[in-house]
């Protein structure tokens, strides 16, 4: 079973430097960089280190991790923050975790013995409705739905849909925003039946860069997403 350790960067030089050499090289098969198209050297960087690097075509979140898929040797990705919001020596309890035969584990910042740093009233808030919408609507039994780092098995980008524009498109079009896959991974990973886990995981205070949370537009366009999914896509 190949992991690969699957990172976007956009000017995320400050935590990188930081971050990064936390990270064993032996502790995955594969680190891989994906920029869309930093302008403060983060690419440049990860090249020094001997990290392989993909520059982004789109612009979007999602569109690295679109982009990505056709450069990951892992049969497991693990989606990771360099901005601190990641703490990497969870890396190895999280891979193990995925060996027990789980589909997905997220590091939840909500699970009992966990906690967000970086956390204000209005994400806190945010993440506790998208959350619990998921799992009244959808059947799901998440504490932390929204979160990036989490390790799921490669097919399902897939066979979830999350390859394809119109998985997206209608919202992104209506709220004039680029959101991610996490909040549509989580609730069609829920609709399929598949085995998923929560592990405690802190979220750290963010080093440098600009924070690119858009609430207001992320919020309707994700909250159209939960509301959608219960009537589309089986």
């Amino acid at each position: 079973m190949k992991i690969t350790l699957l990172i976007p960067t956009l000017n995320e030089i400050e935590g990188m430097r930081q971050i990064m050499p936390k990270i064993k090289k032996e502790w995955v098969d594969q680190i891989l960089i994906v920029d869309g198209n930093s302008t403060d050297g983060t690419a440049d960087y990860a090249k020094e280190c001997g990290y392989e690097v993909v520059v982004q075509r789109q612009e979007g979140i999602r569109h690295a991790y679109i982009e990505a898929m056709e450069h990951v040797i892992g049969d497991i990705v693990i989606t990771f923050s360099p901005d601190g919001n990641s703490i990497p020596e969870l890396i190895p309890p999280l891979i193990d975790k995925m060996k027990e035969g789980y589909d997905m584990v997220i590091v939840s910042r909500y699970a009992e013995g966990a906690k967000s740093e970086d956390d204000d009233a209005v994400t806190s808030f945010g993440n506790w409705l998208f959350t619990t919408s998921i799992n009244i609507l959808h059947g799901a039994r998440y504490t932390d739905a929204m979160v990036m780092y989490r390790a799921w098995k490669k097919p399902l980008f897939k066979e979830l849909d999350l390859d394809k524009e119109e998985s997206y498109i209608f919202e992104e079009k209506l709220f004039h925003t680029n959101i991610g896959v996490e909040p549509l991974l989580s609730i069609r990973a829920a609709k399929r039946g598949l085995r998923c886990a929560d592990m405690p995981g802190d979220e750290p205070l963010r080093i440098g860069g600009e924070r690119k949370l858009k609430i207001i537009q992320w919020g309707l366009a994700y909250m159209f997403e939960v509301i959608r999914e219960v009537f589309i896509w089986r």
